[in-house]
């Protein structure tokens, strides 16, 4: 026995580690294939275009761990992109006297309408050195083609084809098949607009969300086609008439309508592009990657001081509790990061970059509070991205001055809670039953498996209700507006921009260099060092998190394909807890 007990000791102390070792291979061919997948900075030649393809997804801050992007899927390194790093690259770009032009390789781009906003200003402020932009593909969607026509020329391959023909908004609606599964969706919300719940209790939008989103289309729609018409010299009616008709969809139509200059094939195009450098025609075009390029020693001779620094505090994702991640806002982890900025005395403003659809309400008021601290100390200023909706509107109201771009979906302002009934499903689908015993009269509040009582929802209400006041009353002071006038143009409503501007929910149309600049004057400084906020997480335990979250999460990704965006947002209303303030649907422009 004493020999038996031996052998088993040693055998299972033999099997962790062979795990553990195997563990560390892994890691060590994941993390190789990653770092090999980064391209190294190259010395710079004379005479180099620039090729920027922007095949990657962009986010407003690049992911600090290694496994970010891994597609676990395919078992190989998928690039995300920062915008703010893209943005810097075109400025260094501008400068750099060994860079002739840009060659945009697009065929679609993945980010939202702010943001292109964002890259395509960043294009038009490097044609100001006087150096060219030429675009080339063989397809376009209409995000890529609207930055594409911020190009001197946009060249597309004699078989391509563009994707231009408007905006359309599907929503997916879910009551038909709560019912056939005997589910009820027990709502409580304030604002009519807010449409959050409409999918589990209606089959089709109502008309006060048909408004919003027809006034959303058609206003995301008119900051496109103005871009467009102003860079390609095509009267806004005409645009109109070709998106009607599909004519870029065949590459001869596309180009007799204006909507591309030539038809080229690749090889054209590098002649093309030796005739703009001067290069000989036996002589191998020099081009440079966006991710080798961004490796290459700044040129500038602008000089930073570092005694003054601004801090640019992100905030990406939805809003939780606790600590949240890369792709989430923790009420700890931010909320600490401006305190941080408000409490370090080299920092002079403060800059709080919003893309987020809101989320939780309680969340979002801890993170307004200190906000609120941070102003009395300090300047600060909101720069809002793609997304700066309802929880991410809350968090940002009352900062001194708030830019947007003209395509930023804002607003949202309206809280709701959704709490599901499965008492039906469980009983007269599964055949589960439940029984109990409480101590009070309401110690089943709040439950899954029975519907509220009439005290129940009235509580909920008051709640929600209660949640609704402090957030106008947050929107009001922050706005120097009255709540009156915060109710009217709240109820939930979401606006672009355009609309929010002129309402008074922003201040100035503007990126994120136009934020940091303005509140560069505000702390009455210049060229100051920009601090980057909430501070990364270490390497390893960023590689923990990937392994342990990503692999199940990208098998379910391949698995519904196109429909996984409908998949996220129905996870999201399940799994939220207590009275949410978040949009009420996913922007996908088609």
């Amino acid at each position: 026995m004493k020999q038996f007990f031996k052998f088993l000791l040693a055998s299972v102390l033999g099997t962790f580690i062979t795990l553990f070792v195997g563990i560390i291979i892994i890691l060590s061919i994941i993390v190789s294939a990653v770092s090999f997948s980064k391209e190294e900075g190259a010395e710079l030649t004379e005479n180099t275009i620039l090729h920027l393809t922007l095949d990657g997804n962009i986010l407003d801050r690049e992911p600090s761990s290694p496994l970010a992007g891994f597609d676990w899927a395919a078992m190989e390194p998928s690039n995300s992109i920062g915008l703010t790093e893209v943005l810097n690259t075109l400025k260094k770009a501008a400068e750099d006297p060994k860079i002739m032009g840009i060659l945009l390789d697009l065929n679609d781009v993945d980010a939202g309408l702010a943001s292109i906003s964002e890259i395509r200003k960043g294009i038009l402020d490097f044609k100001e050195s006087g150096k060219f932009v030429i675009c080339y593909s063989e397809y376009m969607s209409q995000k890529a083609y609207f930055l594409a026509s911020a190009a001197d020329k946009v060249y597309l391959q004699p078989e391509g084809s563009i994707d231009f023909k408007g905006i359309m908004f599907e929503l997916m609606f879910f009551k038909n098949t709560l019912e056939k599964l005997d589910v009820e969706a027990q709502i409580i919300r304030h604002g009519k607009f807010k449409s959050a719940i409409e999918p589990f209790i209606y089959d089709r939008m109502s008309p006060e969300n048909r408004e919003q989103m027809e006034r959303l289309a058609s206003s995301m729609w008119a900051v496109m086609l103005d871009g467009i018409s102003t860079s390609r010299k095509i009267d806004i009616p005409r645009l109109n008439q070709i998106a009607d008709s599909l004519l870029p969809s065949v590459a001869e139509k596309a180009k007799s309508c204006g909507i591309v200059d030539n038809l080229l094939y690749r090889d054209e195009l590098i002649t093309e592009l030796k005739n703009l450098t001067a290069t000989d025609s036996a002589t191998t075009l020099k081009t440079i990657s966006f991710s080798k390029y961004m490796q290459t020693p700044n040129s500038s001779n602008t000089k930073v001081d570092r005694s003054k620094r601004i801090a640019v505090i992100y905030a990406q994702g939805e809003i939780e509790s606790g600590k949240g991640n890369e792709n989430s806002i923790g009420s700890l982890t931010l909320s600490n990061a401006i305190r941080k900025a408000r409490l370090d005395k080299k920092i002079k403003a403060i800059v709080l970059r919003v893309n987020s659809p809101g989320g939780s309400s309680l969340a979002s008021d801890v993170i307004w509070r200190e906000i609120e601290l941070a102003k009395k100390e300090k300047p600060v200023v909101a720069s809002f991205g793609d997304l700066a909706a309802s929880g991410g509107y809350y968090i940002a109201c009352g900062a001194d001055k708030i830019f947007a771009s003209p395509g930023t979906i804002t607003g949202s302002i309206g809280v709701f809670a959704m709490i599901p009934n499965a008492q039906k499903f469980l009983n007269n689908r599964l055949g589960i039953t439940f029984d109990e015993v409480k101590t009070n009269q309401n110690s089943d509040f709040v439950g899954l498996t029975k519907p509220m009582s009439t005290y129940q929802k009235e509580l909920m209400l008051r709640s929600v209700e209660d949640v609704y006041d402090v957030f106008i009353s947050h929107v009001a002071e922050g706005r120097k507006i009255s709540k009156s006038y915060v109710d009217s143009i709240g109820q939930g409503r979401v606006w672009t921009g355009i609309d929010a501007k002129t309402i008074g929910l922003i201040d100035e149309f503007g990126g994120l260099e136009d934020a940091i600049a303005e509140a560069a004057k505000m702390a009455g400084i210049e060229n100051p060092k920009i601090i980057n906020l909430p501070e990364p997480k270490d390497p390893f335990t960023e590689i923990i998190e990937s392994i342990t979250n990503k692999p199940t999460e990208a098998a379910i990704k391949k698995e519904l394909g196109s429909v996984y965006t409908q998949y996220e947002g129905l996870k999201k209303i399940i799994s939220q807890q207590g009275i949410q303030a978040r949009i009420p649907f996913e922007i996908i422009i088609k």
